[in-house]
């Protein structure tokens, strides 16, 4: 089909696409309890429903499949070909905010801000916009498309399990929930749970209780702690020396003896722990830096710090730092720690290069654990890499270059989208390279002449690959 009568098609849809959009993000899509029909709560379960309200609209009728996840098929005369994944779940609100509450969507000079106008609302709705353009062009396939909607993808992606358990994989498969150009390699994981025990304390200065962050694959923009012995101006004079960047921030109280101590920073993406500023290992260091009583849980604490010092983001003091020319570096975010009077829990997000081995990173991992006294279990996930030689590739930079002007390339990213364990499948936009969307934290936008860009490629992929 001729490019012009794909632009012609969406020359006036801007609109309409900000308006589908801000739709599904006002709509708090975070994780709930468990509910009949709900697996993922009531939030997940409400902005599906609302999409696939949607999508009957705009003529695609869908199917929620027991709530796990959403189908929408533009079919063709043969087997589905393609299929799309992207999600409608989407990280807590977080501090910071400044243009707009997270889920009030509100347009401001192009920029449409809200939680999931980036990840991955707003890159859903340029993908059904891209069947129903095809459908409204009256371009008979040979091969059908099925745009899956996940509801899982921030916890543990057990909705698009499900779905592949019971469904067979298609022979190509992208997932909007990434930049442009196009993302064929998506680096491992390791990401253990380690974790202490000990007999209850009652030596003073001691640490009584420390909260860190809510979400694994997020940078924790708060931390509190708990500090029984010691007064608030004992604490308060440790951190200066400390020199911590100016979005660190410590509130202090006093309450019937104990000290409780807020700290918060700014949250981001577990996979760019260098774009936030962590709260749990400012504070960890707060806490190494006061006179405390020599108990397990103080030596507990200061192992932790050694291990995950602020500002170490590529794992050098744990000893996995990484890196290799096609993949990059190793990242390292220490986002979970929860300690009582009798121990702890806790857990890192690190994404780890082609490179990297059970061998020099979950080995080393836990030698160092063992050496500080502390259990720990939890695998490498490998890496996936997909040719960037690939016929399915070549038509996706093609697809890129025709409607971006810009060039094509394949590029290497630390967060996991559905692809990663899905033969074939590649990541594939809806960001154009360079605009910083503050996925995972404050004031999350989107370009909706980009959103638009990107239906138009994806219009352009769904016609090469299946008509």
């Amino acid at each position: 089909m001729e490019q012009a009568r794909i632009e012609a098609y969406f020359s006036d849809l801007a609109g309409e696409l900000t308006q589908a959009v801000s739709r599904l993000v006002r709509i708090d899509s975070t994780l709930g309890e468990a509910q009949p029909g709900q697996p993922f709560g009531p939030g997940p379960a409400a902005a599906l429903a609302e999409f696939l309200k949607l999508s009957e609209e705009w003529g695609l009728p869908g199917q929620d499949l027991e709530g796990y996840v959403g189908t929408v098929d533009l079919p063709g005369s043969g087997d589905i070909a393609l299929h799309i994944l992207g999600h409608l779940d989407v990280v807590p609100a977080g501090e910071g905010w400044t243009v707009t509450d997270a889920f009030t969507p509100k347009l401001v000079d192009g920029l449409l801000y809200g939680r999931g106008t980036d990840d991955d609302k707003g890159p859903l709705a340029a993908a059904l916009l891209a069947m129903r353009a095809v459908k409204d062009l009256g371009v008979p396939l040979k091969q059908g498309v099925r745009l899956i909607l996940g509801t899982d993808e921030e916890t543990g992606f057990r909705d698009i399990r499900w779905y592949y358990d019971r469904h067979p994989y298609a022979p190509y498969t992208l997932s909007p929930d990434a930049d442009f150009p196009i993302i064929n390699i998506e680096k491992g994981h390791y990401q253990p749970t380690f974790s202490a025990a000990w007999d209850i304390e009652t030596a003073l200065p001691r640490v009584t209780s420390f909260t860190g962050g809510p979400r694994l694959n997020m940078v924790p923009p708060k931390a509190r702690a708990t500090v029984l012995g010691l007064s608030t101006a004992q604490i308060e004079a440790a951190v200066p020396a400390l020199g911590f960047e100016e979005a660190i921030r410590f509130t202090f109280t006093e309450q019937n003896g104990a000290v409780h101590i807020l700290c918060t920073g700014q949250n981001a993406h577990g996979s760019m722990p260098e774009e936030g500023h962590n709260a749990q290992t400012a504070l960890l260091a707060l806490l190494c830096a006061l006179p405390l009583a020599q108990l397990p849980s103080t030596q507990a604490l200061r192992s932790l710090h050694r291990m995950f010092p602020h500002g170490d983001h590529r794992g050098q003091a744990l000893g996995i730092a990484q890196e290799d020319a096609l993949s990059g570096h190793l990242s390292l975010a220490f986002t979970l720690l929860n300690l009582n009077d009798t121990g702890f829990e806790a857990r890192f997000d690190s994404r780890t290069p082609l490179c990297g081995t059970p061998e020099n990173i979950s080995a080393v991992t836990e030698a160092a654990m063992a050496q500080a006294g502390f259990s720990i279990k939890g695998e490498l996930e490998p890496p996936h890499h997909v040719s960037a030689d690939s016929p399915f590739v070549s038509i996706l930079a093609k697809c890129y270059e025709q409607y971006s002007g810009r060039k094509s390339a394949c590029v290497a990213i630390g967060g996991g989208t559905y692809v990663h364990d899905i033969p074939g499948g590649v990541a594939f936009g809806a960001s154009m390279p360079g605009f910083v969307s503050n996925l995972h934290g404050p004031d999350e936008r989107a370009c909706v002449a980009d959103l638009l860009t990107a239906a138009k490629i994806y219009t352009q992929v769904i016609l090469d690959l299946c008509s």
